[in-house]
């Protein structure tokens, strides 16, 4: 990034582990650590878009909940504008920070009252964080954010089922942006829609962050759609971060064997250079993050591995450029 941008958002070690009981367990037995995220660390930047993908379980959206702490951690830190550990925060303090962080969620009509009007959603988290603001300006403002993400204003005093998904989302949107917020964190906000729909969506958080300045990160599990959006990516196994860098450089060098997989099952819209690209095949299945491998989690399907995999857990190391890997193997 350049030296003019200033880190927004700084997640340091973080951890997020579960208790679980196996089923039919007997009552003394003893629970079972499952480790959701395992360690994740990255930065990111005023007016940025960080990329967040894996594989499902791979702990992209338990990552994004324990970073606002609607899920507790076990271990780490998340410091807001560098200095300020939003886990540490009492209620009252989170409370106060949380105006500058909203979040979109990735089903659009679970993510929304139902007996509630899209007036009366999209103004609550104005009515929460500014309960003195009148009638008058509560309408002025919903209605102009509606304009905003592309929802007429007379649609204003409708429910949540009478929009499309398309449309919910951008109900979703209008909410977290009422607030006028300096980090959104997107959600898999795309998954639930339809190919044309998400095209819409996705142009849409960008021109809002053009014009508002707004910092995202945006998860999801479609390669395609996060570069498009992304400025850096970052990608997760198991938990683990495999590998960071600037989105085109990820593409066109991906460095890590996962991240090479994931890449080369991306289509192509070009009907030769897709029967002549190579797809890697990954054998097996994702282990549990309940029993991780040794040493390299990615190990057990990786065709690089070896005796030191098995050993030693690799550390994120960086090249000149700032792509950051973690193997013992990578070129």
């Amino acid at each position: 990034m350049s030296a003019d941008k200033k880190i927004l958002l700084s997640v340091k070690d973080l951890k997020v582990q579960f208790s679980i009981k196996p089923q039919g367990a007997l009552p003394w037995t003893k629970p079972l650590a499952l480790k959701a995220v395992d360690g994740v660390s990255f930065d990111l930047y005023e007016g940025e878009t960080l990329g967040i993908v894996g594989e499902s379980g791979c702990g992209k959206s338990t990552l994004a909940r324990a970073i606002i702490r609607m899920i507790p951690s076990s271990a780490g830190q998340v410091l807001w504008m560098g200095n300020e550990d939003l886990l540490t925060m009492s209620k009252s303090e989170l409370q106060e920070k949380r105006k500058d962080i909203q979040m979109i969620f990735q089903d659009p009509l679970a993510s929304l009252n139902p007996r509630m009007t899209i007036g009366q959603i999209i103004a609550e988290p104005l009515k929460t964080h500014y309960p003195e603001t009148s009638k008058e300006d509560v309408v002025d403002r919903v209605k102009a954010v509606m304009k905003k993400v592309g929802l007429l204003t007379n649609q204003i005093n409708r429910y949540p089922h009478e929009f499309s998904g398309g449309q919910c989302q951008r109900i979703g949107i209008a909410r977290a942006l009422i607030l006028e917020p300096k980090l959104i964190i997107c959600d898999e906000p795309v998954s639930a829609l339809d190919v044309s729909i998400q095209a819409q969506v996705i142009n849409l958080l960008v021109d809002l962050q053009k014009e508002m300045g707004l910092s995202l990160v945006f998860i999801a599990h479609d390669l395609s759609v996060v570069r498009h959006i992304s400025t850096r990516i970052m990608v997760l196994y198991l938990g683990n971060v495999a590998e960071v860098s600037v989105a085109n450089d990820l593409y066109d060098n991906p460095r890590h064997p996962y991240t090479q997989a994931l890449i080369s099952a991306v289509p192509i819209p070009d009907p030769v250079k897709e029967r002549a690209k190579k797809v890697i095949l990954l054998e097996g299945d994702m282990p549990s993050p309940i029993n991780p491998p040794s040493g390299c989690v990615f190990r057990t399907r990786c065709p690089l591995a070896d005796d030191l995999c098995a050993i030693e857990k690799p550390t994120l190391k960086s090249n000149e450029g700032g792509h950051w890997v973690s193997c013992h193997h990578a070129k």
